[in-house]
């Protein structure tokens, strides 16, 4: 049985299992260590031998399979999985579905030379403050994904962790920190439907990006291999593919009696 630790696990093999430094999704355990967003999860509190970290509805899951049974897995219904592959058979046996997902992860390695593109007249790129809170949540439900790793639009207009395009105070587009690691920033943007297109994403990622490097650390960019438009606006600010992986799309659990993430 996996289950909540109120703490992160002090020692261990865990530390191993998830290391610092890491660019794209390697960032999710440092992030939630360091801002407290997120769970870990262990089969037992003391001297663990399987865990997962789990952060806006992403989940790195390590350790050894064989004292994970696929019930204890139940919290991760509905996340994007990433695992190794001697887990794919419980996974499989855990979730009504389980859909491979092949990713990219992408770095920016010049990303204080690059200006940002002049906006159309009228539109202001600048940092986030707390007082853009309200702006952030006026995005709508559609674009709340870029708030949950910080707990949502209050945590995410913290100084530091956002650029928007504002036309007067309505914001239109945004770019934030999701993931934030030792070494590397992972980044992700959103836009209106009506204002993309503009390039308004690439000119918050591209002050995002210097903000990182200022504070001596590395953008990252990870995306779907299909996702045209996010590998567009990756190339667009500065950022090339360095690696892919696979992560896995999983649906409700398949185990009677389990129980779910409260």
């Amino acid at each position: 049985m996996i289950e909540w630790c109120a703490a992160v696990p002090a020692a261990g093999p865990w530390a191993s299992w998830f290391p610092a430094g890491r660019p794209g999704p390697g960032a999710l355990a440092e992030h939630v260590r360091t801002t407290g967003h997120g769970r870990w999860w262990v089969d037992r509190p003391a001297d663990p031998r399987a865990a997962v970290v789990t952060c806006a509805r992403h989940a790195v899951l390590s350790g050894d399979p064989r004292t994970t049974a696929p019930a204890g897995l139940a919290g991760l219904a509905h996340h994007y999985v990433l695992a190794p592959d001697r887990f794919l058979p419980v996974l499989g046996a855990a979730f009504e579905r389980l859909v491979p997902w092949e990713r990219m992860i992408w770095i920016h390695h010049d990303p204080g030379r690059a200006a940002p593109p002049r906006p159309a007249p009228g539109i202001r790129i600048r940092r986030l403050i707390p007082t853009d809170a309200p702006a952030v949540r006026g995005l709508g439900e559609e674009l709340s994904w870029i708030t949950e790793s910080w707990g949502g639009p209050a945590g995410l207009a913290a100084p530091g962790r956002a650029w928007g395009a504002f036309r007067g105070r309505r914001l239109l587009s945004l770019a934030a920190v999701h993931f934030t690691g030792s070494r590397y920033e992972d980044l992700a943007a959103a836009t209106r439907p009506g204002e993309r297109g503009r390039g308004l994403a690439t000119a918050c990622v591209t002050a995002l990006c210097a903000d990182v490097a200022s504070r001596g650390r590395v953008p990252s960019w990870t995306c779907s291999r299909d996702n045209h438009p996010s590998r567009g606006l990756a190339a667009a600010a500065g950022f090339r593919p360095e690696w892919g992986y696979v992560h896995y799309a999983v649906g409700a659990a398949a185990v009677r009696g389990s129980v779910p993430v409260r």
